[in-house]
């Protein structure tokens, strides 16, 4: 039986208009996926009420004017509700989920452990008794959200850019309180049902691949090959942001764009495919590029 290569993808969130920056990191994802002779898929990260389907399509249209292609319909996550349903059930049924009614102030203001990490989840919820998360629920008049039971603290994943890069597994959420699921857990269902097993994405989210893959790890699948791409900044270092350069591609144009992903990789060639020839991962950017909308277009 033939064993179907690996996938990697592109997985926009439908909340507005790619702008240079996140076309920069699709090219990018589909040249590793391609030259690794892996297959390229879409998704659309539509399970935000912040997202638009008109939105989504046009993101689609922008990836396919740059000269982006993949090998099956772009994949919609509100399409397939059941599939996080049926993992929150079964971590649930292993007994590694619980109930959570604190608000993000809740944490912030909780008391932790001496050199506890920024931000971890401090155990509020983890060890109450029935009744008091009885009580919790009606002192907060909100649905709790669920989550994940931990058995550490910290996990390794292995970059193809940063090398081994260590970061925080908390108790984090699973499923919101309003019966969403979380990114983290999407992220890594959705990865696994496709096939997928390279990520490749903006730096900003190395610090999150260690809970996703402890989580692809506890739910049976094999951890992806990661590769944390620099972002695109502004010219005070900052994200890119609509207000300071953010462009979309009506805005500059199909030629411009790929003419200024090109240079900022260090390639000649000004097409998709032509990166492709040139495509060598040892030999990219390490720093961020830094985006200034007035200076002249190579």
């Amino acid at each position: 039986m033939t064993i179907p290569p690996g996938a990697g993808r592109f997985a926009p969130s439908p909340s507005a208009d790619l702008h240079i920056g996140n076309l920069r990191t699709a090219v990018l994802a589909w040249l590793f996926a391609r030259a690794t002779g892996r297959r390229f898929l879409m998704r659309v990260e539509d399970l935000d009420d912040r997202t638009h389907g008109d939105i989504a399509e046009r993101q689609l249209a922008d990836l396919a004017a740059l000269g982006l292609t993949w090998d099956e319909p772009a994949a919609w996550q509100t399409s397939h509700p059941e599939r996080y349903d049926s993992v929150v059930d079964d971590l649930a049924g292993r007994g590694l989920l619980f109930e959570c009614y604190c608000t993000r102030r809740d944490i912030a203001a909780a008391p932790r452990a001496p050199h506890a990490p920024q931000g971890a989840y401090p155990g509020t919820c983890r060890e109450l008794t029935d009744e008091q998360r009885a009580q919790r629920g009606r002192e907060t008049g909100r649905p709790p959200a669920l989550r994940l039971r931990t058995d550490t603290t910290e996990y390794t994943v292995r970059d193809l850019l940063h090398g081994d890069y260590t970061g925080l597994v908390d108790d984090f959420v699973v499923r919101r309180g309003d019966g969403v699921p979380a990114y983290n857990l999407a992220v890594v269902v959705d990865d696994a049902a496709s096939g997928i097993d390279q990520v490749v994405r903006g730096d900003d989210l190395l610090a999150s691949s260690p809970r996703q893959a402890y989580l692809a790890r506890l739910l049976g699948h094999p951890e992806p090959v990661y590769a944390h791409v620099p972002l695109v900044l502004n010219g005070d270092g900052a994200r890119l942001a609509k207000r300071d350069g953010a462009v979309t591609l009506a805005e500059i144009g199909v030629a411009d764009a790929l003419r200024l992903i090109a240079d900022s990789l260090g390639y000649s060639a000004h097409s998709v495919d032509g990166m492709l020839g040139e495509f060598d991962p040892a030999r990219l950017p390490r720093s961020p590029w830094i985006f200034r909308p007035d200076a002249p277009v190579p």
